[in-house]
């Protein structure tokens, strides 16, 4: 499936791609137009709110942002819309803080896939519950994101992505694709008070290799025995899997 029917391009959100078309092992593809994964979007013009609740049909966000990155940026216009916001922020502890500086002390040098999987085992209430919204027909199209939405929507997206038998091949592939978006996203979070003093792209925190996600996934299996596996000892139920399964994935 060629990428470039996968990025969605907007005037001011740098980073959106469909979650559809990545093949499924046993035959089929992701479905499009359910799940987009996207960088941070409370710079949106009107015409870009226009594009996301008109031709992508959205109707659910899903924030992964700590509370406090939400309350000094905001949402700007999407926060005015006719939209379900779930505010689920994905961090390494729920008995952490919530300061931003605590998901990432050091931005100029982090082990990414540790990171990853600090994520995943801090907020696996966050992860059902956005598995539950993905399956939800309702709230259909989804859209979920964090800041740059390449490490906390890397982590939510690898999840559905395994959940439902993608290759981890393609897996990793897909996250790395924000790679051609990072120098974008980092101009953009840089001048924004949350993110200032963010290193250069392709380096520290906004490194994006696909090694990186690969080394994440061996670890999901390794510890859980991959994401189906670990979405159902934290909750989800087995009706609810295969919901999932029904819902992105195109025979």
């Amino acid at each position: 499936m060629p990428t470039e029917s996968r990025w969605v391009d907007f005037d001011q959100i740098d980073n959106v791609r469909d979650l559809g078309g990545l093949p499924v092992i046993g035959g089929g593809t992701t479905r499009f137009g359910v799940a987009f994964r996207s960088s941070t979007l409370q710079q949106a013009t009107c015409e870009d709110l226009t594009h996301l609740t008109g031709a992508l049909g959205l109707r659910t966000v899903i924030d992964l942002r700590l509370a406090d990155e939400i309350e000094r940026e905001g949402y700007g216009l999407i926060g005015t819309a006719d939209l379900h916001i779930a505010n689920l922020p994905i961090r390494k502890s729920p008995q952490s803080s919530l300061a931003a500086r605590d998901l990432v002390p050091d931005k100029t040098r982090v082990d990414l896939a540790d990171l990853y999987s600090q994520l995943l085992a801090g907020s696996p209430g966050h992860i059902v519950d956005a598995v539950r919204l993905v399956i939800d027909p309702d709230r259909h199209s989804v859209l979920f994101h964090c800041a740059a939405g390449k490490d906390r929507t890397g982590v939510l997206a690898a999840v559905l992505l395994d959940a439902v038998g993608v290759h981890l091949t393609a897996i990793a592939n897909d996250y790395a694709l924000t790679n051609e978006r990072m120098q974008r996203v980092r101009d953009r979070l840089d001048a924004l008070p949350s993110y200032a003093g963010l290193p250069p792209a392709n380096t520290g925190i906004l490194a994006v290799t696909p090694e990186v996600m690969l080394r994440f996934l061996e670890n999901l299996y390794a510890d859980y025995g991959g994401a189906a596996k670990w979405l159902l000892s934290n909750g989800l139920s087995e009706a609810e899997l295969d919901r999932l399964r029904e819902v992105l994935v195109a025979p």
